[in-house]
């Protein structure tokens, strides 16, 4: 992990986290060969829907079924980040389709592209310049609830108050 980077603590439901087991989580895709050995072992109705990614403390990409939670898929672990991602052969080569931030369990800044373009690029897979669908997620300084800014109105949904520009998700990280 680089000094810029932010790691992000897991902030959703305790339940979730608590039904983690040891030697869970995604599968690591960390180079070129290791992606390519785990789109081989995927149908092609699989690999129509999205995944859930992480991106481990390590920088490694780690990738789940999409109606996996991100803190299964990261072994219950602090993450740098992670969303929903898409791919798509085009001449033989594997790329990314669409990558988001969407994750409610770790609420990411946008910022996390980052580390995300890294493991990425680690993995050998083209890629959009950022996110292709970019979530901001703020925490509500008077009700403590997470919140989706949703066309840049910095309001929060449960109680009315303001929210901050700057990510304030987990105050402890």
């Amino acid at each position: 992990m680089t000094v810029q980077e932010r790691s992000y603590r897991y902030v959703g439901p305790v339940e979730l986290k608590a039904a983690v087991r040891p030697g869970s989580g995604g599968c690591p895709i960390g180079s070129a060969d290791e992606f390519e050995s785990w789109v081989a072992e995927r149908s092609p109705a699989e690999l129509g829907d999205p995944f859930t990614f992480v991106v481990d403390l390590d920088g490694v990409l780690r990738l789940a079924p999409r109606r996996s939670e991100h803190v299964a898929c990261a072994g219950g672990e602090a993450v740098l980040g992670a969303g929903e991602i898409s791919f798509t052969c085009e001449a033989g080569r594997w790329g990314v389709d669409d990558v988001s931030n969407q994750s409610t369990g770790y609420c990411p800044d946008v910022s996390s592209w980052a580390a995300v373009a890294q493991a990425l690029d680690r993995a050998g897979l083209s890629r959009p310049p950022g996110f292709t669908h970019e979530v901001v997620f703020r925490r509500c300084p008077g009700c403590q609830q997470h919140n989706i800014v949703r066309e840049g109105d910095f309001f929060c949904v449960f109680c009315g108050s303001d929210l901050p520009e700057v990510w304030n998700v987990d105050p402890g990280a």
